[in-house]
């Protein structure tokens, strides 16, 4: 094999592929990237059997064939040449030489008949939905999903389709996520868990243009998205996803409307008096018009106050103060609601088109301490 390609073009595709080795595994070729140059384009390819990405990179291909680089290496060297022209050749014992100026590494790679390809995967009904919108969608779900496996349904995603519209929920068991989002065309009704690792890799190869459309396809066990010249094909976590609907309420007893910049600008403050690992709440006590939020920790207490327009009852409330902040940083409205029952019922954040509703749980706090 003998590939001729600028270095910028070869690290643009060795990055997106790289989201897909795995950092642990007892097969050797998987921790390689495949390079394909058999058919009359240059392919990068890298697959953990979880999750496989491949994008094509433009280049010259002066002798048709394949092999697999150790990834890690692979991707150092190429990170490190000059930006310039790069070859890479291969013989038939699958030395490798990579050229760029006056650079030149000799590695050995392994044969690309061994490497695991990507699942193919029958295209039967495209979901069409821009770069843009999946990218936000996943910003503002992603940060609820649980980041252990001891309930692997937690730590995926759910993405639902109905006609024009997908809806995404994730959860940890403290809190939920949900996003709904209008199509440009209907479907047929559809219910998939998306793993969470999946998800967060699209993120941070997505280039999120609002007028370019990334492709979804579905099957029983695997989702499939393609935009721009690259594939990503991920398994699907199995099982029935929690039943959310009997956890959602538009009952309340109070409502609240206030500032979501003044709101997380004091709950990140407070935060600034609690340590890692603790627990410390912060305290909500809302009255006519008026929010005091306050905490007591190891370091010492905080009170602010901020004004609010109320309906309902007033309600002395406790919150894990990062939960809150993860939820208000991906909110684009200036002004959010807040709806509560009681001190132990959830808490509701949700716009009136419920384009997006978060729910966090309270957690118990001894009010006399407070």
């Amino acid at each position: 094999m003998k590939i001729i390609c600028s270095k910028s073009n070869l690290l643009y595709g060795v990055n997106i592929v790289s989201k897909a080795v795995p950092t642990r595994t007892t097969m050797a070729i998987l921790e390689c990237i495949l390079i394909d140059a058999s058919a009359g384009e240059i392919k990068l390819t890298a697959n953990d059997m979880e999750l496989g990405i491949e994008t094509k990179i433009e280049g010259e291909i002066e002798e048709r064939g394949i092999i697999a680089l150790d990834a890690k290496v692979f991707s150092d060297i190429v990170r490190k040449l000059p930006d310039n022209e790069v070859v890479i050749e291969t013989d038939s014992s699958f030395k490798t030489t990579i050229t760029c100026e006056k650079a030149k590494f000799n590695i050995i790679g392994k044969s690309g008949e061994d490497f695991s390809y990507i699942p193919y995967i029958e295209r039967n009904e495209e979901i069409s939905i821009s770069q843009f919108t999946l990218k936000e969608v996943i910003r503002q779900t992603i940060f609820s999903i649980a980041d252990n496996d001891n309930n692997k349904l937690m730590t995926g995603e759910l993405f639902e389709i109905n006609e024009n519209s997908l809806k995404v929920v994730s959860l940890d068991g403290h809190r939920i996520s949900i996003r709904n989002i209008e199509l440009k065309n209907n479907y047929e009704h559809k219910k998939v868990v998306v793993p969470g690792k999946t998800l967060q890799e699209i993120s941070k190869i997505l280039p999120g243009n609002a007028d370019e459309d990334v492709s979804m396809y579905l099957s029983d066990n695997h989702i499939v998205f393609e935009f721009g010249n690259t594939t990503v094909v991920s398994r699907l976590i199995e099982g029935e996803y929690f039943k959310i609907e009997q956890m959602l309420s538009s009952d309340y007893e109070t409502k609240v409307k206030i500032n979501k910049r003044e709101l997380l600008d004091c709950i990140d403050r407070a935060t600034l008096l609690v340590k890692e690992g603790d627990k410390k709440p912060i305290i909500m006590n809302i009255t006519d018009d008026k929010m005091e939020l306050k905490i007591n920790s190891f370091i010492g207490s905080m009170n602010e106050e901020i004004d609010i327009t109320k309906d309902g009852k007033d309600i002395l409330i406790g919150f894990n103060p990062k939960f809150f902040i993860d939820a208000l940083r991906v909110i684009d409205e200036e002004e959010v609601t807040l709806y509560m029952v009681n001190p132990k019922a959830p808490c509701f954040i949700r716009d009136e088109n419920e384009t997006f509703i978060y729910l966090i749980l309270p957690v118990n706090f001894n009010a006399t301490a407070n």
